[in-house]
């Protein structure tokens, strides 16, 4: 059973703008840190963002640090990833990912290519073109 399903993606070009959404159950919402990795080819698995709803605590990556904006909805159980000012390198398939909140080390974990995420759906393709 998928638990988190990622939409939102597109093709956009430089300088624009996007809104990722990941949906979730509220058992993971709860419960789990819920994040965005992507992956491109040809280039190492990056961690992007990811947020903690229960304590407010937020990571980002140093490539998307003051253009993403990671934000969280409980009502609909849903997470978002607000990308602006888009470059043709953010282009790559992007996966909502959940961890449990026990023992989560959230900026240690996101970057590392090679943890492995509790959960994660298909992804997203997001494309931004020069």
């Amino acid at each position: 059973e998928v638990q988190l399903q990622a939409s939102g993606g597109g093709l956009v070009q430089a300088g624009g703008s996007l809104r990722l959404s990941c949906s979730t159950s509220k058992f993971i919402f709860d419960n789990y840190a819920i994040g965005w990795f992507r992956q491109a080819p040809g280039k190492e698995r990056e961690g992007v963002a990811c947020i903690n709803s229960r304590d407010g605590s937020i990571y980002y990556g140093d490539s998307v640090q003051g253009r993403f904006t990671i934000s969280s909805d409980r009502t609909k159980n849903t997470v978002y990833l607000q990308m602006n000012s888009l470059k043709p390198e953010d282009t790559a398939v992007y996966h909502c990912a959940a961890d449990r909140l026990v023992g989560f080390e959230m900026e240690r974990y996101y970057n590392s290519p090679a943890y492995v995420h509790d959960e994660w759906g298909q992804g997203t393709l997001v494309t931004v073109s020069s």
